[in-house]
């Protein structure tokens, strides 16, 4: 006879128990939610709550009610206006480039016009001004030439020869007239 024991039956391990899953993706994504709907409205109530009185009054004199989206959006689309300069608005000097002088006979010169802007309001960046202006000292007297002026700062210029009688005369020169190309 064997000794032999009955086993006894077999079971099922017992089921690890499993912590409970917390919620915490869903309190970190309504806490963000909140956060961006707080900024929002705060942002609303903000931009509501500014008074500059333009906007106002482009309201109160618009004849069709528009809302203030699009009413923004047509005063930044308008174009600025530039005023023409005169001029007084600009100054200029003249760079010597050559001198060549023959004793008693005289210097033949070459000078270069310098321009600066000295004017309040902007130049129009698309514009061409027409500078017309005076070269004093030349024997034969003065010397009338035209620059231009684009993209408000390249100026375009030929170069001025003039005689003189002496290395010491002095040469000048005087801005006559301004005109914007295409006016």
């Amino acid at each position: 006879m064997s000794n032999t024991t009955p086993l006894p039956p077999e079971f099922p391990p017992p089921a690890a128990t499993r912590p409970k899953k917390r919620n915490t993706n869903a309190v970190i994504i309504g806490a963000a939610a909140a956060v961006i709907a707080a900024v929002v409205g705060t942002g609303i109530v903000v931009v509501q709550s500014r008074d500059d009185g333009s906007k106002a009054t482009a309201t109160a004199s618009s004849t069709t009610s528009k809302d203030p989206v699009t009413a923004a959006a047509e005063e930044v689309d308008e174009e600025p206006t530039y005023e023409t300069p005169g001029v007084d608005d600009f100054t200029m000097t003249l760079r010597t480039t050559q001198r060549q002088c023959f004793g008693s006979a005289g210097c033949n010169v070459t000078v270069e016009p310098r321009l600066t802007y000295d004017g309040l309001s902007d130049l129009d960046p698309d514009a061409v001004y027409e500078i017309t202006y005076e070269v004093s000292g030349d024997d034969s007297g003065p010397v009338i030439e035209t620059a231009e002026l684009s993209d408000e700062t390249s100026l375009n210029y030929t170069p001025t020869s003039i005689s003189m009688a002496s290395a010491g005369k002095k040469v000048s020169v005087e801005i006559t007239d301004v005109t914007e190309q295409g006016v």
